[in-house]
């Protein structure tokens, strides 16, 4: 079963500096978080956030980190990740104003290569545009052509595949022994000034089918469920983070 995690993305406003950092750390503890991915925050060192999460008693899953860092500081970043024992090192999007996903898929293999060879694994997040198909294919399935699944494996965005009108729990299923770490969050319908517009939402309070998607996720043996809400609309993100961990826990998952 799953271990169920904060996407410190969530709170990165809270994470601008190191002393606010480490008291967001302290807060995801105390609301009972084990694990966390590392995302959007201010700069640290490998031994700070090392020192921090063991202060905290969390574990670090994943981390995203820059484009160039990835592919031209390969071996700081594989050695900076040692240090505090986070396995999966993490991309979040290629930037698509600058590259295609066949620019990504060059860029990419010798920063893949070293970090294999050093143990660790490379992960890729989707957003929505890599479900829709181009001649035939998409851009998963590209990549899956590319690269074995010990080389990448996604960091599996259940909402964005949602919002591509792609089916979650079987691209989970098609992903089976590719995807360790997936990003839950909800879709909600609001209607405000601007009229009728979809808004990520609390896991559990919108229009997805989470049951479903968890027992896929379980299935496909992923390890880590990390609790994302990109935009809270003016709520606070760590009752929106506690109001997801409710409705995970009240489903079984007690991390």
């Amino acid at each position: 079963m799953m271990k169920i995690g904060a996407q410190m993305y969530t709170v990165r406003e809270y994470c601008k500096t190191l002393d606010s950092f480490a008291d967001t750390l302290a807060r995801l503890a105390d609301m009972g978080f084990k694990v966390v991915q590392i995302s959007g925050t201010c700069p640290y060192t490998g031994e700070w956030i090392d020192e921090q999460l063991k202060k905290n008693g969390l574990e670090c899953a994943i981390t995203h980190n820059p484009y160039n860092e990835i592919m031209n500081d390969t071996a700081a970043l594989i050695e900076k990740h040692k240090k505090f024992g986070c396995n999966f090192i993490g991309l979040g999007g290629i930037g698509r104003k600058e590259k295609t996903i066949n620019d990504f898929i060059a860029d990419v293999k010798p920063a893949i290569k070293e970090i294999k060879e050093a143990g660790l694994h490379f992960s890729y997040h989707n957003h929505s545009e890599e479900f829709f198909k181009v001649d035939g294919t998409n851009e998963l399935e590209k990549m899956m052509a590319a690269f074995t699944p010990d080389e990448l494996s996604f960091t599996f965005d259940t909402h964005w595949a949602h919002a591509a009108g792609a089916d979650p729990i079987q691209w989970l299923k098609k992903l089976k022994g590719r995807v360790q770490c997936i990003h839950l969050k909800d879709i909600e319908l609001y209607f405000g000034e601007n009229g009728r517009e979809l808004r990520y939402g609390v896991v559990g309070k919108g229009n997805m089918n989470f049951e479903g998607i968890l027992a896929a996720a379980d299935e496909s043996d992923v390890q880590y469920g990390l609790i994302e809400q990109d935009d809270c609309y003016g709520a606070d993100p760590f009752e929106c983070l506690k109001e997801s961990l409710a409705y995970l826990r009240a489903q079984g998952y007690n991390d």
